[in-house]
Parts: structure tokens; C-alpha cells; sequence
């Protein structure tokens, strides 16, 4: 923790803007200060980690002791006197983030609720679709760089507290992406009613480790050469006593011989030697056996010779994406659509038809901005409903439109959370059929401005669907206009829209209600 007064930063139109991001782990908390150049570049000032034992008890009982709550508010307190110390007050210059072990308490709002009564902090639990764009984000410019990495299978995992997290990345593309609930404090769980010899233990834990590894390693094809990169404090713990002239910085490559033969070394030693000997906390020593342990056999399975370690890491990747004001990038939006076109084709849609209506949804969106006032993000939410509004047609032609939803909502599309995926979902729900009613299940879950969203694309997703009703993708430009409380579209380069006509005289309903403007389709000249 700081000691002494740190001299706040000054503040100008041109001077870096001081922000923070708070990481409420299973292990630890920790918090990461920084300035955001005009530039965008990120250059982090101060680093500070308290350990605690949530996952232990959220893994456990699912639940947080009060004794838990009060000793993570305590050290939130002192985290926000150090942030007053740099002039760090604004709300939107400090990120407090939770993952799994307050994900999984149940519990979670309480604990949420007291952090920000006691000290003002609104806490986000992210969910691993979250954490999967963080670490695309923060991992891609290394991958990039490194000429080794360049061919092959880059296969990208973190070991966590709670969970492991895959990415399989190959030529820039993200191919699939993963969760298991393996976990070093999940591990330590299976054994803690385990009365057996050292070497019963350690093969339980083999034993455990192998099954969860299992469902990673059937998604990773063998057919082209594979490279692990290993993130995780665990990982580098052990980088750094393997590599004298490791900079934490660059992209580390240690054998794995020898990553196996000092993972060896830990698992003969109690947590009390390993706190003497290589230093860090009594949690972590705890910890940093089993994350080996797992990070070898994966390595092993592979017969590779090498391991990569990256020191990518949740803060570094939401500053970065506080850099970038929440921005989603072209590269990351063209991943997101990769991987929905990936799930329509798992479904059989028509993907000439979606792909048409997608154009057409981006263009209306695009014409329509001054109308419905919303970001890119909700472009992409747009194109992704409108790639996949039919693939409840592979359950049945019957309340498709119903079943699109399920799919949508019980599929993982990457980059997406649990709350985008729902939107998505909605919106291609209403894309036929009713228009949005507050009696209808889910949707009468959501609030206001997320039911405002799912009615604005909707509504224009419908419009689009009408475009192409002759599923001929003839019509490929369009120029929209408003006069009075009507929208003029106009079609170049087709003389007859009498079908097409008939079509939005259907589905522009919805549109009407929305956005209060009639819709006229006519050709263009």
C-alpha cells in the first residue's frame, strides 16, 4: 500500500487523464492506476494487491461471509484514500470489476450493494465473454508481433482462481473460445476431505485436472502446429524465477522441462516454504501448485517444447479499453461477426439471405443514425440479430421466431456477454410476428433503455427483412430520407419493388410505433 502522499496529478485539456481499475478476484483485489495519453497510450503509474478469500467461500458455500464483505470494504477504503491522493474522484475514472467468485455467490447483490454504500464504488460482475474480449484485446498485439506465433494454432489459456479460459487463435481470427470450471482454488477444494499419503493426493488432483483439460482439448484440432500461451499470475510467479531477464513486459518463452521440473518443486513444499523461499502470499502459495500443475499437463498432452507467457491481465485490458472510451474496434466487431455466421451455419440458416438483410440492416442504421441515436455497438447487436434471425427454423417453421431466441440466448457468440446475447436474441425474436408487449417473458425482465434498444433494431431489422423478401439480394443500395413524419427509401438500380412493397407495408408497423414515421419504398431513378 502507498505510505506517502503522492503529489495528485494535474489536470489540462492536453494533460493525461488519471484513471484506475479495481479487480475484485478470488485470491486478491487488486488495483491498477494509470494515465491515458491523448494519444491513447496507457502508462500505468502504481500497482497494489491485497489478498482475500472470497473464491474460497463463493466455491464452496456459494455464499460471502460478512467477515469477507467487511475485509474486502476495508480495503476498498484504502483504495480510494490512495486514489485521492492522485486526484482520482470522478466516477468514470475508476472501473471496479468482479469475476467468478462474486459471480457465483449467491449472495452477489448484497455484497455489491454494501461496496457501494461504504465507499461509492458501483461494482461490475463480468461474465467470461467479457473476459474472453479483454483478453483477445491484450493478447492480439503480442501475437501479432511475434514471427513464431505467426503460423500454427495459437492456443491462448488462463488459469484462474475459479475457472480456466480458452481462446484459440489462429491467423488473427479467434476460431473458438471456452470455460471450465477448473480453478487452482476449485482443485484445492476437491481435496481438503482427503485424508491420503502425498502421492494418493497428487494423483487425485492429475486425476481432476485431466477430465476438466479434456473438454479444452477436444476443441483444439490438431492440424497445423499449436503454441501455448499461458496468462495468469501463476504463470508468471514461475516466469519470473525461470527467466533472470524476463522484463514482465515481452511475450517470455520458457522450455517445458523446466517449467515441470520447478512445478515438481513447488508440489513438495507447504505453503509456509513456498511464502520463505520464493516470497508473495500464503493464498497464492497456495495456488500456484495446482495452476502449474494444470499449465504442464496441458503443455505436456501437446509435446510441447515450449510455453509462452504473456503478462497480459484483467486491468491491464479494461484500461485499455478505457483508453479507447468502450469502443469496439473494426478487428473485434469482424471476430464477433465471424463467429455469429459460425452459429448460423451450425444451424443451417440461409446464409445468402442473411447476409443481405445484415447489409441492408447496417445501412438503414447507418442513414437512420439522427433517428435512433444509438452507438456501434448496437450496430454490431443489429447485424449479429439480423445474421441469425431464422435459425429457429431448424427447430421448427412453427413460433420459429421464438426459437431463434432460445438458440440465440443458449449459444455462445464471442465477444458477446450474457446481457448482449439477450438483446441480440430479442431483436431477432421480434423480427416477425407480434411487436415487443410488456406481457412477453424476457423481455419483461429487461429495463427501459434496454427495451427501448431491442424495439429500435427490431423495428428496423424488419424494414431490412422487407428489402429482401424476394431473397435475390437485388437490392443492394438504398438512400433513406425523412419528409414530415414519413421515411422515403429509395431503391437504385431496381425498376420494380411491387413485392417488396407489399412486404414493408407489413412489417413498417412497428417502425410506425417506434420512430412515429410511415415508410414509402420506392425505385429509384
Amino acid at each position: 500500500m502507498s505510505q506517502a502522499a503522492v503529489q495528485p496529478i494535474p489536470s489540462s485539456p492536453t494533460s493525461p487523464r488519471a484513471v484506475a481499475v479495481i479487480d475484485i478476484g478470488a485470491t486478491s483485489i487488486r488495483m491498477a492506476i494509470a494515465e491515458i495519453h491523448a494519444d491513447g497510450e496507457v502508462k500505468t503509474l502504481e500497482t497494489l494487491m491485497q489478498s482475500v478469500e472470497l473464491g474460497r467461500e463463493a466455491f464452496q458455500s456459494r455464499r460471502l461471509s460478512r467477515k469477507s464483505v467487511e475485509k474486502t470494504v476495508s480495503v476498498l477504503r484504502r483504495y480510494k484514500q490512495v486514489l485521492r491522493e492522485y486526484g482520482i474522484s470522478s466516477p468514470e475514472d475508476v472501473r471496479v470489476v468482479a469475476t467468478t467468485a462474486v459471480r457465483e455467490a449467491v449472495n452477489r447483490l448484497a455484497f455489491t450493494d454494501r461496496i457501494f454504500i461504504a465507499t461509492g464504488f458501483h461494482v461490475v460482475s463480468i461474465d467470461e465473454a467479457e473476459v474472453n474480449r479483454i483478453t483477445y484485446m491484450g493478447v492480439m498485439p503480442h501475437l501479432s508481433q511475434s514471427e513464431e506465433l505467426a503460423d500454427g494454432k495459437n492456443v491462448v489459456v488462463e488459469v484462474g482462481g475459479g475457472n480456466t479460459e480458452m481462446l484459440i487463435v489462429r491467423g488473427g481470427n479467434v476460431l473458438h473460445s471456452q470455460s471450465v470450471r477448473l480453478g487452482s482454488l476449485r482443485l484445492l477444494q476437491t481435496l481438503e476431505n482427503v485424508r491420503a499419503s502425498a502421492q494418493r493426493r497428487r494423483g487425485l488432483l492429475e486425476s481432476h485436472i485431466r477430465r476438466s483439460l479434456k473438454q479444452l482439448i477436444e476443441s483444439i484440432k490438431q492440424d497445423a502446429p499449436i503454441h501455448l500461451i499461458a496468462l495468469g499470475g501463476d504463470m508468471r510467479f514461475a516466469v519470473h524465477h525461470l527467466l533472470d531477464d524476463w522484463d514482465g513486459n515481452s511475450l517470455a518463452k520458457v522450455s517445458t522441462g523446466r517449467l515441470v521440473k520447478f512445478t515438481e518443486s513447488l508440489m513438495t513444499l507447504d505453503e509456509d516454504a513456498i511464502v520463505r523461499r520464493y516470497g508473495g502470499s500464503f493464498i497464492e502459495a497456495e495456488t500456484v501448485g495446482p495452476a502449474l500443475l494444470a499449465y504442464t499437463m496441458l503443455a505436456k498432452h501437446f509435446e510441447l517444447d515450449h510455453v509462452f507467457v504473456c503478462d497480459t491481465n484483467l486491468r491491464d485490458g479494461v484500461l485499455n479499453d478505457m483508453a479507447s472510451d468502450g469502443s469496439w474496434t473494426a478487428e473485434f466487431r469482424n471476430q464477433i461477426v465471424r463467429s455469429a455466421i459460425a452459429l448460423g451455419r451450425k444451424y443451417g440458416f440461409d446464409e445468402s439471405h442473411a447476409r443481405n438483410v445484415a447489409e441492408l440492416s447496417r445501412k438503414l442504421f447507418e442513414q437512420l443514425a439522427d433517428e435512433h441515436g444509438l452507438d456501434n455497438r448496437h450496430e454490431v447487436l443489429l447485424f449479429v440479430a439480423a445474421l441469425l434471425h431464422e435459425i429457429g427454423l431448424m427447430v421448427n417453421l412453427r413460433s420459429n421466431h421464438k426459437h431463434t431466441l432460445y438458440l440465440i440466448r443458449n449459444s455462445e457468440i464471442f465477444g458477446l456477454s450474457q446481457d448482449e446475447l439477450l438483446q441480440v436474441g430479442l431483436v431477432a425474436r421480434y423480427h416477425r410476428r407480434a411487436t415487443p408487449q410488456p406481457s412477453h417473458e424476457v423481455y419483461n425482465t429487461l429495463g427501459q433503455p434496454e427495451r427501448v434498444v431491442v424495439s429500435k433494431l427490431a423495428a428496423i431489422l424488419r424494414l431490412a427483412i422487407a428489402l429482401d423478401d424476394t431473397r435475390t439480394g437485388r437490392i443492394r443500395e438504398i438512400q433513406c430520407h425523412r419528409e414530415s413524419r414519413q421515411l422515403h427509401i429509395q431503391v437504385h438500380g431496381v425498376d420494380d419493388v411491387s413485392l417488396e412493397q407489399i412486404a414493408m407495408r407489413e412489417n413498417a408497423g412497428l417502425f410506425l410505433d417506434v420512430f412515429g414515421m410511415a415508410v414509402l419504398l420506392r425505385a429509384g431513378k
